[in-house]
């Protein structure tokens, strides 16, 4: 039962970081509520995980939280320098 609620409460923060994401101002806003959701969504898994009995939903739980810091990382690093850190000549690079 105690699950159940965990649950219901996880969704309906979910639902606010997705407006949040949508009505956030700023770019950065949107990358954080993604971020964020990202994380609801591994705090989902891990509660359907035990209410159903399967405990290796953990693990796809962890690689999905993986997943989602590398992605971060790389669309905040694409939105600071406009590349993700392709082939770059001597003379671009700061002194």
């Amino acid at each position: 039962m105690i699950f159940a609620v965990a649950a219901c409460a996880i969704l309906l923060t979910m639902a606010l970081t997705l407006s949040r994401g949508i009505l956030g101002p700023t770019t950065y806003d949107r990358i954080l509520a993604v971020n964020s959701f990202g994380t609801k969504t591994v705090l989902i898994i891990a509660v359907f995980g035990f209410v159903t009995g399967r405990p290796d939903f953990l693990d796809i739980a962890f690689v999905y939280a993986l997943i989602n810091f590398v992605g971060t990382i790389a669309v905040l690093k694409f939105f600071e320098y406009g590349d993700l850190g392709g082939a770059r000549s001597p003379d671009e690079f700061d002194s």
